[in-house]
């Protein structure tokens, strides 16, 4: 038997692929059952929305960046106009980002949330109004409408599709017998109601207020959110409400 905090339980992960979540929690003892809840595939038009606006892509004062899937689609071209600031939403698209880049982003927000993002960007000047957003066809409008707020001229541009996908029955047998669910992105939360409808393991831990609200909007109650809004705060909550099997 494997030893650590989580030893003996059971936690699903439901993000698209397998990744950093997956080995903290298999690190912490934990069997960890991923169950990929969203398929990611490129925007309906083939990406020539977003191949048009990255080509323009040196008009911008910032390139915002909201997950990893939108990092690997514009890291290369990025890499090409060094003048531009790059700012993201969590430490792991901005470790993709910056491996892309070869620089670190600008801005990173200590909160992994819309909203933290929006109030970590400087004040927008006569030089750097023009922002170009890169997020998914499923996002919601919280930081484009944010920074307009601010001032900013805003773009915003479909880097890529998610769709819900359909556990199988094996799946759905392992997750619904599991300690624990957790659920990084709002698209899971709402992929996973409409599989098992509000039935869920008895703990139940969103990433961050963004997910949760998400969650709860789907009709999904969310027993815990991560204090600190990343994956490795994610595993901590999990690990903090859990523990051992006794």
């Amino acid at each position: 038997m494997s030893s650590g905090p989580l030893s003996g339980r059971r936690v699903v992960t439901t993000r698209d692929e397998r990744g950093r979540l997956d080995s903290l929690l298999a690190m912490a003892g934990a069997d960890v059952v991923h169950v990929p809840l969203i398929v990611v595939e490129d925007a309906p038009d083939g990406g020539r929305a977003l191949a048009s606006a990255v080509a323009d892509l040196g008009s911008f004062a910032w390139l915002v960046v909201t997950s990893r899937h939108g990092a690997r689609r514009v890291g290369a071209v990025a890499a090409r106009y060094p003048s531009v600031n790059l700012a993201v939403v969590g430490t792991g698209t901005a470790r993709e980002l910056a491996e892309l880049t070869g620089r670190h982003p600008a801005v990173v927000p200590d909160r992994q949330t819309a909203a933290a993002l929006v109030d970590a960007l400087p004040k927008a000047s006569d030089g750097g109004r023009r922002v170009l957003i890169v997020q998914a066809d499923r996002a919601d409008e919280a930081v484009a409408s944010g920074l307009r707020a601010r001032g900013f001229e805003v773009t915003t541009v479909d880097g890529y599709s998610t769709r819900l996908r359909t556990p199988s029955g094996a799946e759905r047998l392992a997750a619904l017998g599991a300690d624990a669910v957790t659920f990084a992105s709002g698209s899971a939360a709402i992929s996973w109601v409409d599989a098992f409808g509000a039935v869920a393991p008895p703990v139940v831990v969103a990433i961050g207020p963004t997910t949760r609200a998400a969650a709860v909007a789907a009709g999904l109650v969310v027993t815990h959110v991560a204090s600190e809004h990343s994956i490795e705060g994610l595993v901590d909550e999990v690990t903090s409400v859990l523990g051992p099997r006794p």
